[in-house]
């Protein structure tokens, strides 16, 4: 029998999920960041990456050999360099016959689009955005694209809460909701929880803030609305840059939006990132993405094994998908 890989690898997960050729997931695996620009070397990034891998072949029962197709949509994977690496990698652990490496964004649009193509805009810890057209022609931002994820958010809620602590601008609810969520008296004192020097561990606490922003300006607190509304427009942007790459702009494609920070319940940012799109595509066609990204990987090393992403298979798959903790951040 033939079975099939996929992988998701990102900064703060990497998701690994073996499958038989009809569909049906029969191993998961879970490990830490994979991308080899996120992680403390790109050692470490493939050591992260095999392990979800081996946990998936294990929970399976399988040995690497038995995998016929192979597809890894990984953060990191920008400049021809890095492919390289990464499958040279992946072909010295033999995971898949035959393996795709591909950008993380393109992983997100195959497991959003019905077909493949369109405009995807991923936003949860980081930010990605891809595109594919019928043609074959493809895109994604990478190092194009700077901080446009959960934790820029968090930082943006810091600056304005500063800002409003020294009168700069208006008082903000932000600020309360920031002293309860990191548990302190004070903004000096939450300053100081993130900028000190013996606390530098703690700046990762600051993403931590964004929940507490997007519902503060689905709540319309001034400040926040303005932050959640300029991040979406600036989105935005980037979809429109995307569809332009590849020859999409002005025609109806499917824009697919990914990623915890874009299913928070307010949709405000995600109103103003559609908003943006149509400006220049008034056709575009916004869907929540259906499927965790990896579930966007297995498509693709199940295409490129021959098997038709159709309701048949997907009455397969569903059904056996890994629960959702599996896919939870911390």
């Amino acid at each position: 029998m033939s079975y099939i890989l996929g992988v998701d690898g990102g900064n703060t997960k990497t998701i690994a999920l073996v499958a038989q050729l009809d569909g049906r997931i029969i191993g998961a695996g879970r490990s830490g960041c994979s991308d080899i620009y996120g992680a403390g070397s790109p050692g470490e990034a493939i050591a992260a990456l095999e392990q979800a891998v081996r946990s998936a072949l294990h929970e399976a029962k399988l040995q690497p050999e038995s995998l016929t197709s192979a597809a890894f949509s990984l953060a990191g994977a920008d400049w021809p360099e890095d492919f390289d690496l990464l499958r040279e990698a992946i072909q010295q652990r033999r995971f898949g016959q035959t393996a795709w490496v591909v950008n993380d964004a393109l992983g997100a649009l195959r497991a959003g689009s019905p077909d493949g193509l369109g405009v995807v805009v991923a936003c949860g810890t980081g930010a990605a955005v891809g595109a594919r057209a019928a043609n074959g022609r493809f895109w994604h931002s990478s190092f194009w694209q700077f901080h446009h994820g959960s934790r820029q958010l968090g930082f943006k809620t810091l600056r304005a809460i500063c800002r409003a602590e020294l009168g700069i601008d208006p008082p903000t609810r932000l600020t309360i909701h920031a002293l309860e969520i990191l548990e302190q008296p004070s903004v000096e004192a939450l300053l100081h929880l993130i900028t000190a020097r013996a606390e530098k561990v703690s700046r990762q606490n600051v993403t931590r803030l964004t929940r507490a922003l997007l519902d503060e300006a689905g709540q319309g607190d001034a400040m926040a609305k303005q932050i959640v509304q300029e991040h979406g427009t600036a989105l935005g942007d980037y979809a429109l840059a995307a569809a332009r790459q590849v020859g999409l702009e002005g025609t109806p494609f499917t824009l697919v939006l990914a990623g915890g920070v874009l299913r928070h319940p307010s949709h405000l940012l995600a109103d103003c990132l559609v908003e943006r799109v149509r400006t220049k595509s008034p056709e575009a066609h916004p869907i929540y993405s259906r499927f965790e990204p990896v579930v966007g990987a297995l498509f693709l090393a199940l295409e490129a094994a021959g098997q038709a992403i159709d309701e048949a298979l997907l009455s397969r798959l569903v059904p056996t998908l890994p629960p959702m903790s599996l896919f939870e951040t911390d």
